[in-house]
């Protein structure tokens, strides 16, 4: 019988990108992906993730979990990738020597013949690669989502911020060509996907590798022009390369979503030189002007940290300034976390108390103002991309989807109305707004209209055991990746 496999994934958007092409790679291989929900399989693989200090605290506690378990599975094999596999590569084996193979980011395509090799020889595997060896969107996939894709349009990063770990682990940014990346697009529209999310650490600095400094806004006019693509996002672009034209693109390409993901990491300009941004609180709060003169509605969020070293209280009280002002849709407020081999780590740091007592005051904060742009929402009519995994639900019971912003949004059925499906589109009224959702009830004598979409075709096939898309390395969805919060769902087949 075919070995089963299961991908979890610790860490970022990359991250669960990459772990896509580990579930296409095994499947490739003639592994089969375990069942819906299982947390058992012949081969585990953990996707790490190294930005933050418990990353080792979260892969030892899982390696720890599955001990026991292998002990009472013969012939089961655990390999660990990812960024904590690139920094710390053969230390995972030896504090962890039930672990068979260990690979990292720039060698995702050795996972199958590594698994083979360490089964044959009886012996642990870690292979460590200094550069990229194969771009990881040329591999196999296997998607969660029938509506919605990663691209990635880049890799690695050329920045030097004194916090960050990435650069070291990813490397130097290397751009894929246009062409290959609308050939990639058109061919997943092909398969029903109907949205697409642009990948890279540095996203609109895409270009630099061939000389464009235009190539970003380019790109996102060109992918306007994808027939069947109805929505197009980008994550993440850095505050110091955002250009007027990107934002005339997004305004003008109605593909394009209003919504904006840019880290600020803190409002005081001192801070923000001592972790070597190359921006100043004006220019990231001028960019977000810029933005919502242009358009509107735009929802924007953001990535802080709270408590790098030599912040005062004055610094963060520019950081709650800057929050009031930006006014974010939401934020991922993180605590300083001192990465080793990075400039900041031999700083002295805040004590914990300080630092814990402005997380919470910045939360809190937060909290007050992401509720004030939810209220302001209700009685908006709003259109709702469906969510992969919801599944085919009684009437009357709650749905979830995206509205154009990326908020997530939880609509009823209404009795007797048509129940949309997975990837289909449907235009609801919102009736309440909470500080991390919005709630469309129809029957509060808003609207209720379902727009059946190719997408919601592909999951309804895939659904009843129909024959799954095969194109340009990049076959449909199946469900194998096991992601961490937020758990993304597959429908059952």
């Amino acid at each position: 019988m075919a070995r089963t496999y299961l991908v979890k994934t610790l860490g970022c958007q990359m991250n669960v990108h990459d772990s896509e092409h580990m579930a296409g790679l095994l499947e490739g291989a003639g592994y089969v992906s375990a069942p819906a929900g299982a947390d058992e399989a012949d081969v585990i693989v953990i996707n790490t993730c190294a930005v933050r200090e418990n990353a080792a605290n979260k892969l030892y506690g899982n390696l720890g979990q599955l001990a026991p378990v292998k002990a009472a599975r013969p012939g089961m094999q655990i390999a660990v990738g990812g960024c904590l596999a690139q920094k710390d590569r053969g230390e995972i084996v030896e504090k962890a020597p039930w672990v068979d193979v260990v690979f990292g980011t720039h060698n995702i395509d050795v996972l199958p013949a590594l698994l083979d090799r360490a089964r044959h020889n009886e012996a642990a595997q870690v292979e460590i690669h200094e550069s990229l060896q194969v771009f990881p969107s040329t591999l196999p996939a296997r998607r969660d989502s029938h509506a919605s894709a990663w691209v990635s349009i880049s890799v690695g990063c050329n920045n030097t911020c004194t916090f960050c770990i990435v650069p070291s682990l990813r490397g130097k940014e290397r751009d894929r060509r246009p062409g290959e990346i609308l050939a990639e697009v058109e061919a997943l529209v092909a398969q029903g996907v109907i949205e697409v999310t642009l990948l890279g650490q540095n996203v609109n600095s895409y270009g630099v590798e061939f000389g464009d400094r235009g190539a970003f806004s380019k790109l996102l006019r060109a992918c306007g022009e994808i027939e069947g693509l109805e929505r197009v996002r980008f994550t993440s672009p850095h505050p110091a390369a955002f250009t007027d034209d990107v934002i005339e693109a997004m305004a003008e390409t109605p593909t394009v979503m209003p919504s904006l993901h840019m880290p600020l990491q803190s409002g005081s300009d001192s801070v923000l030189r001592a972790m070597r941004r190359s921006y100043r609180s004006d220019k990231f709060l001028g960019i977000l002007d810029k933005v919502r003169a242009a358009m509107p509605d735009a929802s924007i969020t953001t990535d802080i940290i709270v408590g790098f070293p030599s912040e005062t209280e004055e610094d963060f009280a520019q950081t709650m300034r800057v929050v009031e002002l930006a006014r974010f849709t939401s934020a991922y407020i993180f605590q300083y976390s001192p990465r080793p081999g990075t400039p900041a780590f031999d700083l002295e740091p805040l004590p914990k108390a300080v630092v814990q007592e402005r997380f919470e005051r910045l939360h809190a904060f937060h909290e007050e103002i992401t509720l004030r742009d939810s209220v302001a929402l209700e009685g908006r009519t709003v259109e709702v991309l469906v969510l992969d995994g919801e599944g085919r639900k009684g009437k009357g019971d709650r749905m979830s989807g995206r509205e154009p912003g990326n908020r997530l949004v939880h609509f009823s059925v209404p009795e007797g109305a048509d129940v949309p499906r997975p990837g289909d589109m449907v235009t609801v009224r919102i009736s309440h707004g909470a500080p991390h959702h919005l709630i469309a009830d129809p029957h509060a004598g808003g609207p209720y209209q379902v727009r059946r979409t190719h997408a919601g075709d592909a999951w309804e096939s895939a659904a009843g055991g129909g024959p799954e898309p095969d194109s340009c390395g990049t076959p449909g969805p199946g469900g194998p990746v096991g992601l961490g919060l937020p758990r993304l769902r597959v429908a059952s087949t």
